[in-house]
């Protein structure tokens, strides 16, 4: 949203006063939203992420990139299709329903790839990264609380992260984590608290930060980086009976990290289904509802990335029929900007 881009389309949930969160859809020009969902449909956000992802999520994008050319033939077009995050996330990459979604995302790449190929266009396909197979949760912020370093407020009988007042917490997202310490004299000794920690493969301080290109301005004063099997968790309560009422919801703004726990229902509960159903129909009626139904087990999710690998079986892919765009058989993340320019305009 608001980038140098001439079109754009990217999900944007509706949130009306009542509380409720309605699929849709932000576009620029502003018509090309209703554009769209007028010919495609409703974008099928609750498909897009959460407990209840299918194939349709990408193929109503695949569908409106193919729209989008069909408009305004724009010079180049970037199209994210997320299918595979999902079981590779659940179920990590050996289990064997992945073939079935490689199978359904091969068929709408298949289609766009036609599609735009027989309109002259230079295609590549490019992964954002690998996932590999994980088993161990590690809960950072459960580790600075235990410390005393963890600030929270308590609101009706449940702990909110007070991170304002918080000598040291962490931004998990999925293998890396970015821990913020407010006191410099401290950074020393929370670096070597990390590193003993299980499942934490290294903590890169500022000479690290920048050997690895992360040493930007709002990096944490300290980078953690997993074991290959392990993961971080934003967890931060102690209790979870007094984890905060957004914990157990599909709920990406109000989390201060990643949650992949949010693509799984709550394997403890009875009657999922009916449960699903009756709050589905609360919303239908109008009534505000909490959609409560995401577990707390971060032992579930059996798949992530970040981990800086060598195993090619685990990095991302690039691909292309211009094999003078591929003479390296690895390509730097940071080379990529000028391989697409170098595409388009020669």
């Amino acid at each position: 949203m608001y980038s140098s881009a001439d079109y754009s389309v990217t999900p944007r949930p509706m949130y009306p006063a009542d509380g409720l969160k309605l699929p849709d859809v932000y576009s620029h020009p502003a018509d090309l939203r209703t554009q769209l969902q007028e010919e495609l449909g409703t974008f099928p956000l609750f498909k897009f992420w959460g407990p209840a992802t299918t194939i349709e999520s990408s193929d109503w994008i695949a569908k409106a990139s193919k729209r989008v050319v069909e408009l305004y033939d724009p010079t180049l077009t970037l199209v994210y299709l997320p299918h595979l995050d999902y079981n590779l996330q659940r179920v990590g990459p050996g289990h064997p329903a992945i073939a079935t979604d490689l199978q359904e995302i091969d068929a709408v790449c298949k289609d766009l790839i036609t599609f735009l190929e027989d309109r002259g266009r230079r295609v590549i396909v490019l992964s954002e990264y690998g996932i590999n197979a994980v088993s161990k949760p590690v809960h950072l912020n459960r580790l600075f609380r235990k410390e005393g370093f963890i600030a929270v407020r308590e609101e009706r009988g449940l702990e909110l992260l007070d991170a304002g007042a918080s000598e040291v917490f962490a931004v998990a997202d999925h293998q890396l984590a970015h821990i913020h310490v407010n006191d410099p004299d401290k950074v020393a000794a929370v670096k070597q608290l990390v590193e003993s920690t299980p499942g934490v493969a290294y903590v890169l301080d500022e000479a690290g930060k920048k050997e690895h290109g992360l040493d930007h301005p709002r990096s944490g004063e300290l980078v953690a980086v997993s074991d290959p099997d392990a993961w971080f968790t934003y967890y931060y309560w102690l209790d979870d009976m007094k984890a905060p009422d957004f914990a157990r919801t599909v709920d990406i703004h109000r989390k201060p990290g990643y949650d992949p726990v949010e693509l799984f229902i709550n394997p403890d509960l009875r009657l999922p289904k009916l449960k699903l159903g009756r709050k589905l129909i609360q919303k239908k009626l109008g009534f505000r509802y909490l959609m409560n139904v995401i577990p707390l087990d971060a032992t579930l999710v059996k798949g992530s990335h970040g981990h800086i690998t060598t195993d090619p079986d685990e990095c991302a892919v690039f691909m292309t029929r211009d094999t003078s765009l591929t003479a390296d058989a690895r390509i730097k993340p940071t080379a990529i900007r000028d391989i697409m320019l170098e595409s388009v305009f020669g």
